[in-house]
């Protein structure tokens, strides 16, 4: 069994989050990929996982208003557009990395990708 991920840097910018996995490995999250990709009850159906945000209500200058640290697992995200109810794991933050090296891998297979 590996370790969960746990990444060395987080630092909120303007229109992205950037995660600093390890040397080398760092993923440049677009804010309105993220916020799309949010799996609280309000966005995905808890059950079948069937997406119930329109992303047409998501604004397209959408950022990251604060970020906070939840444990030692995951980040909660205050958007711009007042939504601040999801919960992102770190696990799930690294199968969604769009660095070359995971999109290289199909990191992504099997996860909902929003256009950016």
């Amino acid at each position: 069994m590996s370790e969960p991920p746990v990444p060395e840097r987080i630092h909120r910018a303007d229109r992205e989050i950037v995660i600093t996995w390890a040397p080398g490995h760092v993923g440049a999250y677009p804010a309105r990929f993220l916020r799309l990709n949010c799996h609280c009850a309000t966005c995905r159906d808890e059950f079948t996982g069937r997406l119930m945000l329109d992303p047409a209500t998501v604004p397209e200058d959408v950022r990251a208003d604060q970020v906070w640290l939840v444990g030692n697992y995951a980040i909660k995200v205050r958007w711009s557009d007042g939504h601040d109810t999801g919960i992102y794991t770190y696990e799930y933050l690294l199968s969604l990395c769009p660095c070359d090296r995971c999109k290289g891998r199909g990191r992504q297979e099997g996860q909902q990708r929003q256009e950016r």
